[in-house]
């Protein structure tokens, strides 16, 4: 029996749909609606989402904050080594990802502005450092915003701020989850209008997220590790939740493998619904897989062949989603990182009308 393919998550993009800056607005956003139930969608704006929400749902954003990830440091020899901080490890150790001309070695002392970074050594696709001081600290003096591959822009003034949500309280992360980046004050005020609760969840996104599926059977492909956490307090909304009729709405991939990562923990354990839980996840969500907790999800579009658009198929069926992405294509639609939204629910028309 044929296996899920790669190549069974490819769409054409062209080069102009990549948003390269952020709209003046963080709520100016469009976002195409896709009713999970009949597979049509429509066209509409983020600010929209409230009307799409009922009282007694429950919006979960994940709280993690960016740090300035990226260093510039030169070799003894003079050549020169980009260093993008993947995760810290202890006070003074990190996981870095290294990219020079030449091959990098175990004891070789990059120099930077704040100081030297010893390679300690190889641990599969990146390299263990000694930082020159608490780790975190260092990269956000030192480092800049780690702006993804695919805006081929340096990181402006701007990006400091714009590359962050409003509420990022948790330092770690080396790229945005993106789809909180749409909330201003505005639309989290009308959100909360509706009777909708708000909840958080950590997951530090890890520079892995870009990295691409290198295997042709998906079901090879082995994730990267991410840190997440889950408190007490969301765990109780979501069973308040629950108990009140309301949805789960998820904003962005990350709050649903978070979510999804410590479902299965707790079933692993027993318990009958979700738990308190923070460790590292390297869950692969894709079609076949069963949720647990996420109702409706809202997210950014996602690259071709990438884990997060087999996690978007896998939430609302690969063909109604790659339709869906054909016409936001067609429409205009900016896509990745700084780009639009997408809004998928069950029977969303219908749950709109009875609740509006």
């Amino acid at each position: 029996m044929r296996g899920v393919n790669r190549s069974d998550f490819s769409y054409e993009l062209p080069a102009e749909r990549i948003a390269q800056s952020p709209l003046a607005e963080r709520s100016a956003s469009r976002m195409l609606t896709l009713d999970r139930a009949s597979g049509t969608w429509a066209d509409r704006w983020i600010r929209e989402l409230p009307t799409l929400l009922a009282p007694g749902d429950l919006l979960i954003l994940n709280d993690t904050r960016v740090v300035a990830a990226r260093l510039r440091g030169v070799k003894p020899s003079g050549g020169r080594v980009e260093v993008l901080l993947e995760r810290a490890c202890a006070q003074c150790e990190a996981l870095v990802q290294l990219r020079a001309s030449k091959p990098i070695r175990a004891g070789l002392v990059i120099g930077t502005a704040g100081g030297g970074l010893e390679v300690l050594r190889r641990e599969a696709d990146l390299w263990r450092v000694r930082v020159p001081g608490a780790v975190i600290e260092f990269f956000d003096r030192w480092g800049e915003v780690p702006l993804p591959p695919y805006i081929e822009r340096p990181p402006d003034a701007s990006d400091a701020m714009r590359y962050q949500t409003l509420f990022a309280r948790e330092p770690g992360a080396v790229a945005a989850p993106t789809a909180s980046l749409h909330f201003d004050a505005a639309l989290l005020e009308a959100v909360a209008a509706r009777g909708v609760e708000t909840a958080f969840v950590t997951l530090h996104v890890g520079a892995g997220t870009f990295q691409p599926v290198r295997v042709e059977q998906i079901d090879e492909h082995v994730m990267h590790a991410e840190q997440v956490t889950v408190p007490a307090g969301t765990c109780e909304a979501i069973a308040r939740a629950r108990a009140r009729g309301g949805r789960i709405v998820a904003v962005g991939t990350t709050v649903v493998r978070a979510l999804e990562s410590a479902a299965q923990l707790a079933v692993q354990r027993g318990a009958a619904g979700i738990e308190p839980w923070s460790g590292e996840t390297r869950l692969f969500i894709r079609p076949g897989f069963q949720f647990r907790v996420v109702d409706a999800l809202l997210t950014n579009f996602h690259l071709s062949e990438s884990t997060l658009l087999m996690l978007v198929c896998a939430f609302a069926g690969r063909e109604p989603v790659l339709r869906a992405y054909r016409h936001a294509v067609d429409a205009g639609y900016r896509f990745f990182s700084y780009g639009d939204a997408m809004f998928l629910a069950h029977e969303l028309d219908g749950a709109r009308a009875a609740t509006s």
